[in-house]
Protein backbone atom coordinates (compact mmCIF):
# COMPACT_ATOMS: atom_id res chain seq x y z
CA UNK A 1 0.00 0.00 0.00
CA UNK A 2 1.61 3.49 -0.95
CA UNK A 3 1.88 6.17 1.65
CA UNK A 4 -0.52 9.33 1.73
CA UNK A 5 2.57 11.46 3.20
CA UNK A 6 4.82 10.75 0.03
CA UNK A 7 5.30 13.66 -2.08
CA UNK A 8 2.60 15.08 -4.67
CA UNK A 9 3.31 14.90 -7.64
CA UNK A 10 4.74 18.61 -8.39
CA UNK A 11 6.28 17.95 -5.40
CA UNK A 12 8.21 15.03 -6.87
CA UNK A 13 8.83 16.73 -10.44
CA UNK A 14 10.51 19.62 -8.46
CA UNK A 15 13.21 17.50 -6.38
CA UNK A 16 14.22 15.10 -9.15
CA UNK A 17 14.59 18.64 -11.43
CA UNK A 18 16.83 20.16 -8.69
CA UNK A 19 18.53 16.77 -8.40
CA UNK A 20 19.31 15.87 -12.38
CA UNK A 21 20.94 18.55 -14.31
CA UNK A 22 20.28 17.43 -17.95
CA UNK A 23 19.39 19.44 -21.45
CA UNK A 24 16.20 19.45 -21.63
CA UNK A 25 13.65 20.95 -24.24
CA UNK A 26 9.76 22.19 -22.96
CA UNK A 27 7.34 21.86 -25.79
CA UNK A 28 4.79 24.67 -26.44
CA UNK A 29 1.70 22.33 -25.86
CA UNK A 30 3.69 21.58 -21.85
CA UNK A 31 3.72 25.62 -21.45
CA UNK A 32 0.57 26.04 -22.14
CA UNK A 33 -1.31 27.63 -25.50
CA UNK A 34 -4.66 27.69 -26.79
CA UNK A 35 -6.53 28.56 -23.84
CA UNK A 36 -5.08 24.98 -22.47
CA UNK A 37 -3.06 25.38 -18.84
CA UNK A 38 0.48 24.19 -18.72
CA UNK A 39 1.14 20.49 -17.58
CA UNK A 40 1.93 21.46 -14.11
CA UNK A 41 -1.58 23.04 -13.91
CA UNK A 42 -3.23 20.07 -15.56
CA UNK A 43 -4.69 16.89 -13.61
CA UNK A 44 -3.03 13.91 -14.25
CA UNK A 45 -5.87 11.18 -14.59
CA UNK A 46 -6.42 7.82 -15.44
CA UNK A 47 -9.58 5.31 -16.08
CA UNK A 48 -10.03 2.03 -14.21
CA UNK A 49 -13.23 0.43 -16.06
CA UNK A 50 -13.72 1.39 -19.65
CA UNK A 51 -16.87 0.10 -21.00
CA UNK A 52 -20.45 1.53 -21.34
CA UNK A 53 -20.46 4.47 -18.67
CA UNK A 54 -16.60 4.33 -17.98
CA UNK A 55 -16.19 5.10 -21.76
CA UNK A 56 -18.59 7.79 -21.58
CA UNK A 57 -16.51 9.60 -18.07
CA UNK A 58 -13.02 8.52 -20.30
CA UNK A 59 -14.44 10.73 -23.20
CA UNK A 60 -15.80 13.64 -20.75
CA UNK A 61 -12.30 13.94 -18.85
CA UNK A 62 -10.27 13.44 -22.42
CA UNK A 63 -11.99 16.75 -23.04
CA UNK A 64 -10.93 18.49 -20.75
CA UNK A 65 -8.38 20.99 -21.10
CA UNK A 66 -7.22 20.88 -17.64
CA UNK A 67 -7.04 16.84 -17.49
CA UNK A 68 -4.04 15.28 -19.49
CA UNK A 69 -5.00 11.70 -19.15
CA UNK A 70 -2.60 9.05 -19.22
CA UNK A 71 -3.29 6.01 -18.30
CA UNK A 72 -6.57 3.21 -18.72
CA UNK A 73 -7.09 -0.19 -17.06
CA UNK A 74 -9.77 -3.12 -17.72
CA UNK A 75 -9.65 -6.60 -17.76
CA UNK A 76 -10.56 -6.72 -21.37
CA UNK A 77 -7.65 -6.42 -23.50
CA UNK A 78 -9.70 -5.42 -26.78
CA UNK A 79 -11.68 -2.36 -24.27
CA UNK A 80 -8.58 -1.08 -23.05
CA UNK A 81 -6.20 -1.03 -25.93
CA UNK A 82 -9.52 0.81 -27.82
CA UNK A 83 -9.25 3.58 -24.96
CA UNK A 84 -5.12 3.79 -25.41
CA UNK A 85 -6.11 4.60 -28.69
CA UNK A 86 -8.11 7.35 -28.02
CA UNK A 87 -6.12 8.98 -25.76
CA UNK A 88 -3.03 8.76 -27.99
CA UNK A 89 -5.32 10.03 -30.89
CA UNK A 90 -6.59 12.91 -28.45
CA UNK A 91 -2.76 14.04 -27.62
CA UNK A 92 -0.96 12.69 -30.79
CA UNK A 93 1.31 10.49 -29.46
CA UNK A 94 1.88 7.00 -27.95
CA UNK A 95 2.08 7.64 -24.15
CA UNK A 96 -1.18 6.38 -22.74
CA UNK A 97 -0.44 3.62 -20.26
CA UNK A 98 -2.65 0.50 -20.33
CA UNK A 99 -3.37 -1.71 -17.59
CA UNK A 100 -4.87 -4.99 -16.40
CA UNK A 101 -4.48 -4.67 -12.93
CA UNK A 102 -5.98 -1.31 -11.35
CA UNK A 103 -3.25 -1.88 -8.68
CA UNK A 104 -0.49 -1.01 -11.36
CA UNK A 105 -2.42 2.17 -12.36
CA UNK A 106 -3.04 3.68 -8.76
CA UNK A 107 0.77 3.19 -7.92
CA UNK A 108 1.49 5.76 -10.21
CA UNK A 109 2.86 8.44 -8.29
CA UNK A 110 2.77 10.85 -11.38
CA UNK A 111 -1.61 10.13 -11.30
CA UNK A 112 -3.57 12.95 -9.81
CA UNK A 113 -6.92 11.62 -9.76
CA UNK A 114 -8.77 8.30 -11.13
CA UNK A 115 -12.34 7.60 -12.94
CA UNK A 116 -14.05 4.15 -11.74
CA UNK A 117 -16.70 2.58 -13.58
CA UNK A 118 -16.27 -1.17 -13.25
CA UNK A 119 -19.15 -3.18 -11.80
CA UNK A 120 -20.56 -2.28 -8.59
CA UNK A 121 -18.94 -5.23 -6.47
CA UNK A 122 -15.37 -3.49 -7.47
CA UNK A 123 -16.01 0.05 -6.15
CA UNK A 124 -15.30 0.04 -2.66
CA UNK A 125 -12.25 -1.83 -3.18
CA UNK A 126 -10.72 0.37 -5.67
CA UNK A 127 -12.00 3.64 -4.26
CA UNK A 128 -10.44 3.25 -0.82
CA UNK A 129 -7.09 2.00 -2.17
CA UNK A 130 -7.19 5.20 -4.57
CA UNK A 131 -7.52 7.14 -1.45
CA UNK A 132 -4.52 5.24 0.20
CA UNK A 133 -2.33 5.68 -3.15
CA UNK A 134 -3.34 9.33 -2.77
CA UNK A 135 -5.88 9.68 -5.94
CA UNK A 136 -8.97 11.50 -5.99
CA UNK A 137 -11.98 9.91 -7.05
CA UNK A 138 -14.57 10.12 -9.59
CA UNK A 139 -16.99 7.25 -8.68
CA UNK A 140 -19.79 5.98 -10.97
CA UNK A 141 -23.50 5.06 -9.28
CA UNK A 142 -24.21 3.03 -6.95
CA UNK A 143 -20.87 3.43 -5.01
CA UNK A 144 -21.32 0.44 -2.98
CA UNK A 145 -22.70 -3.15 -3.11
CA UNK A 146 -23.47 -3.72 0.38
CA UNK A 147 -23.93 -1.49 3.75
CA UNK A 148 -20.53 -2.27 5.17
CA UNK A 149 -19.03 -0.70 2.17
CA UNK A 150 -20.45 2.42 2.47
CA UNK A 151 -18.92 3.86 6.12
CA UNK A 152 -15.32 2.44 5.25
CA UNK A 153 -15.29 4.87 1.47
CA UNK A 154 -16.21 7.91 4.09
CA UNK A 155 -13.36 7.04 6.11
CA UNK A 156 -11.02 6.23 3.96
CA UNK A 157 -12.03 10.06 2.33
CA UNK A 158 -11.94 11.60 5.13
CA UNK A 159 -8.17 9.92 6.65
CA UNK A 160 -6.40 10.60 3.16
CA UNK A 161 -7.73 13.97 2.44
CA UNK A 162 -9.35 12.69 -0.20
CA UNK A 163 -11.88 14.55 -2.65
CA UNK A 164 -14.38 11.46 -3.75
CA UNK A 165 -17.06 12.32 -6.02
CA UNK A 166 -20.02 9.54 -6.43
CA UNK A 167 -21.37 9.84 -10.63
CA UNK A 168 -25.16 10.58 -10.78
CA UNK A 169 -25.98 13.46 -13.08
CA UNK A 170 -29.32 13.00 -13.06
CA UNK A 171 -29.56 13.99 -9.12
CA UNK A 172 -29.18 17.42 -10.24
CA UNK A 173 -29.54 17.86 -14.36
CA UNK A 174 -32.98 15.40 -13.95
CA UNK A 175 -34.81 16.41 -10.95
CA UNK A 176 -33.78 19.93 -11.01
CA UNK A 177 -37.88 21.23 -11.54
CA UNK A 178 -38.71 19.75 -8.76
CA UNK A 179 -35.74 20.41 -6.58
CA UNK A 180 -36.63 23.79 -7.17
CA UNK A 181 -40.06 23.67 -6.18
CA UNK A 182 -39.18 22.19 -2.58
CA UNK A 183 -36.32 24.36 -1.91
CA UNK A 184 -38.04 27.35 -3.25
CA UNK A 185 -40.81 26.86 -0.48
CA UNK A 186 -43.60 26.66 -3.35
CA UNK A 187 -44.98 23.50 -2.21
CA UNK A 188 -44.93 24.28 1.58
CA UNK A 189 -43.48 21.77 4.30
CA UNK A 190 -43.28 18.48 2.68
CA UNK A 191 -44.44 15.00 4.28
CA UNK A 192 -43.04 12.79 2.19
CA UNK A 193 -41.81 11.97 -1.60
CA UNK A 194 -42.34 9.03 -3.32
CA UNK A 195 -39.57 7.02 -5.46
CA UNK A 196 -40.24 4.10 -7.77
CA UNK A 197 -38.20 1.94 -8.77
CA UNK A 198 -36.94 -1.68 -9.68
CA UNK A 199 -36.55 -4.58 -9.71
CA UNK A 200 -34.07 -6.14 -7.39
CA UNK A 201 -31.34 -8.64 -8.43
CA UNK A 202 -31.58 -11.89 -8.51
CA UNK A 203 -29.35 -14.63 -8.40
CA UNK A 204 -27.12 -16.14 -11.88
CA UNK A 205 -27.43 -19.80 -12.93
CA UNK A 206 -25.88 -18.94 -16.74
CA UNK A 207 -23.83 -22.23 -18.39
CA UNK A 208 -20.29 -22.12 -18.43
CA UNK A 209 -19.00 -20.66 -22.11
CA UNK A 210 -15.39 -20.42 -23.05
CA UNK A 211 -13.27 -17.36 -21.82
CA UNK A 212 -12.34 -15.27 -24.54
CA UNK A 213 -8.57 -15.03 -24.72
CA UNK A 214 -8.63 -11.13 -24.25
CA UNK A 215 -10.67 -11.38 -20.94
CA UNK A 216 -8.69 -11.85 -17.76
CA UNK A 217 -12.45 -13.51 -16.30
CA UNK A 218 -10.83 -14.20 -12.98
CA UNK A 219 -9.78 -10.45 -11.95
CA UNK A 220 -13.53 -9.54 -13.73
CA UNK A 221 -14.50 -11.51 -10.76
CA UNK A 222 -12.74 -10.44 -8.31
CA UNK A 223 -13.85 -10.40 -4.41
CA UNK A 224 -17.31 -11.93 -5.87
CA UNK A 225 -17.85 -15.72 -5.61
CA UNK A 226 -16.11 -17.94 -8.18
CA UNK A 227 -18.29 -18.60 -11.39
CA UNK A 228 -18.32 -19.95 -14.64
CA UNK A 229 -17.94 -17.13 -17.08
CA UNK A 230 -21.02 -16.55 -19.08
CA UNK A 231 -21.01 -13.57 -21.68
CA UNK A 232 -24.28 -12.58 -20.07
CA UNK A 233 -23.36 -12.61 -16.64
CA UNK A 234 -20.63 -10.02 -17.21
CA UNK A 235 -22.55 -7.75 -19.83
CA UNK A 236 -22.44 -4.21 -19.36
CA UNK A 237 -25.85 -3.42 -20.85
CA UNK A 238 -28.29 -1.05 -18.82
CA UNK A 239 -30.66 -3.50 -18.59
CA UNK A 240 -31.35 -4.86 -15.14
CA UNK A 241 -33.90 -7.81 -16.17
CA UNK A 242 -31.62 -10.39 -17.11
CA UNK A 243 -28.33 -10.87 -19.56
CA UNK A 244 -26.39 -7.73 -17.39
CA UNK A 245 -23.71 -7.95 -14.92
CA UNK A 246 -26.56 -5.14 -12.94
CA UNK A 247 -29.25 -7.95 -12.79
CA UNK A 248 -27.04 -10.17 -10.47
CA UNK A 249 -26.47 -10.14 -6.85
CA UNK A 250 -23.18 -11.47 -7.05
CA UNK A 251 -22.28 -8.10 -8.81
CA UNK A 252 -25.38 -5.32 -7.98
CA UNK A 253 -28.34 -4.97 -6.30
CA UNK A 254 -30.08 -4.76 -9.52
CA UNK A 255 -32.55 -1.69 -10.78
CA UNK A 256 -32.78 -0.91 -6.68
CA UNK A 257 -29.61 0.38 -6.59
CA UNK A 258 -28.52 1.00 -10.27
CA UNK A 259 -31.73 3.53 -10.73
CA UNK A 260 -32.23 3.94 -7.55
CA UNK A 261 -28.84 5.81 -6.84
CA UNK A 262 -30.83 8.55 -9.17
CA UNK A 263 -34.23 8.45 -7.85
CA UNK A 264 -33.52 8.30 -4.59
CA UNK A 265 -30.74 10.50 -4.78
CA UNK A 266 -33.00 13.13 -6.59
CA UNK A 267 -35.65 12.37 -4.09
CA UNK A 268 -33.30 13.23 -1.23
CA UNK A 269 -32.02 16.49 -2.90
CA UNK A 270 -35.46 17.57 -3.11
CA UNK A 271 -36.42 17.48 0.14
CA UNK A 272 -33.16 18.23 1.95
CA UNK A 273 -32.15 15.01 3.95
CA UNK A 274 -29.18 14.39 1.72
CA UNK A 275 -27.11 14.20 5.28
CA UNK A 276 -28.94 12.11 7.04
CA UNK A 277 -29.82 8.34 7.13
CA UNK A 278 -33.53 6.82 7.74
CA UNK A 279 -34.02 5.79 11.54
CA UNK A 280 -37.10 2.95 10.35
CA UNK A 281 -37.90 1.46 7.26
CA UNK A 282 -41.63 0.12 7.57
CA UNK A 283 -42.57 -2.34 5.36
CA UNK A 284 -46.58 -2.51 3.95
CA UNK A 285 -48.28 -4.65 1.65
CA UNK A 286 -51.42 -3.18 -0.34
CA UNK A 287 -53.40 -6.19 -2.10
CA UNK A 288 -50.75 -8.22 -2.34
CA UNK A 289 -47.74 -6.05 -3.49
CA UNK A 290 -45.44 -5.10 -0.62
CA UNK A 291 -43.91 -1.61 -0.53
CA UNK A 292 -42.06 0.48 1.84
CA UNK A 293 -42.00 3.70 3.82
CA UNK A 294 -38.50 5.15 4.87
CA UNK A 295 -38.79 7.08 7.89
CA UNK A 296 -36.40 10.34 8.99
CA UNK A 297 -35.84 11.06 12.32
CA UNK A 298 -37.89 14.62 11.67
CA UNK A 299 -40.47 11.97 10.38
CA UNK A 300 -40.39 13.15 6.99
CA UNK A 301 -41.00 9.80 4.34
CA UNK A 302 -39.86 8.48 1.62
CA UNK A 303 -41.62 5.99 0.10
CA UNK A 304 -40.38 3.19 -2.44
CA UNK A 305 -43.20 2.22 -4.76
CA UNK A 306 -46.15 3.10 -3.11
CA UNK A 307 -49.57 2.27 -5.03
CA UNK A 308 -51.05 5.00 -6.92
CA UNK A 309 -48.12 7.35 -6.69
CA UNK A 310 -45.97 8.50 -9.71
CA UNK A 311 -41.88 9.06 -9.40
CA UNK A 312 -41.10 11.75 -7.28
CA UNK A 313 -44.59 12.73 -6.48
CA UNK A 314 -44.49 14.69 -3.12
CA UNK A 315 -46.84 14.74 -0.19
CA UNK A 316 -47.13 18.41 1.51
CA UNK A 317 -48.44 19.35 5.18
CA UNK A 318 -51.09 21.70 4.73
CA UNK A 319 -50.82 25.13 5.79
CA UNK A 320 -47.29 24.72 6.85
CA UNK A 321 -45.15 26.82 5.14
CA UNK A 322 -41.45 25.73 4.13
CA UNK A 323 -38.60 29.11 3.78
CA UNK A 324 -37.20 29.39 0.59
CA UNK A 325 -33.40 28.49 0.56
CA UNK A 326 -30.79 28.79 -1.94
CA UNK A 327 -30.24 25.08 -4.27
CA UNK A 328 -27.05 24.00 -3.77
CA UNK A 329 -25.13 23.33 -7.50
CA UNK A 330 -22.08 22.48 -8.99
CA UNK A 331 -18.84 24.32 -8.89
CA UNK A 332 -16.53 25.00 -11.56
CA UNK A 333 -17.91 24.45 -15.34
CA UNK A 334 -18.99 21.50 -17.00
CA UNK A 335 -21.28 19.80 -14.86
CA UNK A 336 -20.83 17.17 -12.35
CA UNK A 337 -17.26 16.04 -14.00
CA UNK A 338 -16.42 19.91 -13.90
CA UNK A 339 -17.48 19.59 -10.05
CA UNK A 340 -15.35 17.12 -9.22
CA UNK A 341 -12.46 18.61 -10.94
CA UNK A 342 -12.93 22.08 -9.67
CA UNK A 343 -13.23 20.15 -5.96
CA UNK A 344 -9.60 18.62 -7.01
CA UNK A 345 -7.94 21.95 -7.50
CA UNK A 346 -10.00 24.36 -4.38
CA UNK A 347 -9.94 20.39 -2.25
CA UNK A 348 -13.35 21.48 -1.11
CA UNK A 349 -16.54 18.65 -1.51
CA UNK A 350 -18.29 17.84 -4.95
CA UNK A 351 -22.13 18.25 -4.86
CA UNK A 352 -22.07 14.80 -5.18
CA UNK A 353 -19.74 13.89 -2.00
CA UNK A 354 -19.17 10.37 -1.20
CA UNK A 355 -21.03 10.67 1.92
CA UNK A 356 -23.74 12.35 0.18
CA UNK A 357 -23.77 9.51 -2.13
CA UNK A 358 -23.58 6.25 0.44
CA UNK A 359 -26.44 7.86 1.94
CA UNK A 360 -28.72 7.87 -0.70
CA UNK A 361 -27.79 3.94 -2.11
CA UNK A 362 -27.85 2.86 1.51
CA UNK A 363 -31.50 3.34 1.00
CA UNK A 364 -31.67 1.23 -1.91
CA UNK A 365 -29.82 -1.62 0.21
CA UNK A 366 -31.92 -1.28 3.33
CA UNK A 367 -34.91 -1.43 1.00
CA UNK A 368 -33.75 -4.65 -0.45
CA UNK A 369 -33.01 -6.31 3.12
CA UNK A 370 -36.76 -5.39 4.62
CA UNK A 371 -38.04 -7.03 1.19
CA UNK A 372 -35.82 -9.84 1.39
CA UNK A 373 -36.81 -10.49 4.73
CA UNK A 374 -40.58 -9.25 4.10
CA UNK A 375 -40.70 -7.44 7.63
CA UNK A 376 -40.33 -3.75 9.04
CA UNK A 377 -36.63 -2.73 10.68
CA UNK A 378 -35.04 -0.39 12.68
CA UNK A 379 -32.00 1.28 11.94
CA UNK A 380 -29.18 2.62 13.71
CA UNK A 381 -27.27 4.75 11.64
CA UNK A 382 -24.34 5.95 14.71
CA UNK A 383 -23.68 2.39 14.63
CA UNK A 384 -24.50 1.43 11.63
CA UNK A 385 -26.80 -1.86 11.98
CA UNK A 386 -29.98 -2.89 12.66
CA UNK A 387 -30.24 -2.96 16.67
CA UNK A 388 -31.10 -6.37 18.50
CA UNK A 389 -31.70 -7.84 14.80
CA UNK A 390 -29.29 -10.56 14.46
CA UNK A 391 -31.29 -11.73 10.84
CA UNK A 392 -31.00 -8.32 9.64
CA UNK A 393 -27.23 -7.83 10.78
CA UNK A 394 -26.04 -10.55 8.41
CA UNK A 395 -26.67 -8.86 5.37
CA UNK A 396 -24.96 -5.87 6.18
CA UNK A 397 -21.77 -7.17 3.94
CA UNK A 398 -21.02 -10.30 1.54
CA UNK A 399 -18.44 -12.39 1.99
CA UNK A 400 -15.31 -11.59 -0.74
CA UNK A 401 -12.65 -14.36 -2.16
CA UNK A 402 -9.60 -13.86 -1.21
CA UNK A 403 -7.24 -11.64 -1.96
CA UNK A 404 -10.28 -8.95 -1.99
CA UNK A 405 -10.87 -7.82 1.57
CA UNK A 406 -11.64 -4.83 3.40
Amino acid sequence: MGSHLRPTRRQFLQTAGAAVAVPYVITSSALGQNGVPPASDRIVMGGIGIGNMGNGDQDAFLSRPDVQYVAVCDVRAGVREAAKGKVDKRYNNTDCQAYNDFRELLSRPDIDAVHVATPDHWHAIMVIEACRQGKDVYCQKPETRTLREGPLMVEAARRYARVVSGGSQRVLDDYRGIVDKCWGGVLGAIKSINVNVGPLSQPCNLPAEPVPPDMDWDMWLGPAPWAPYNSKRCDGNYGTSGNSWRSYVDYSGGGMTDWGAHHFGGATFAVDVREQQPEEVIYHEHQGQPYLSFRYPDGLLIHHNRPHSENLAVEVLPGEERPAKPVPSYKGTGGIYGDFLECVKTRERPFRDIELAVNTVMISHLGIIAYTLQRSLKWDASKQEFPDDAEANRFLDRARREPWQL
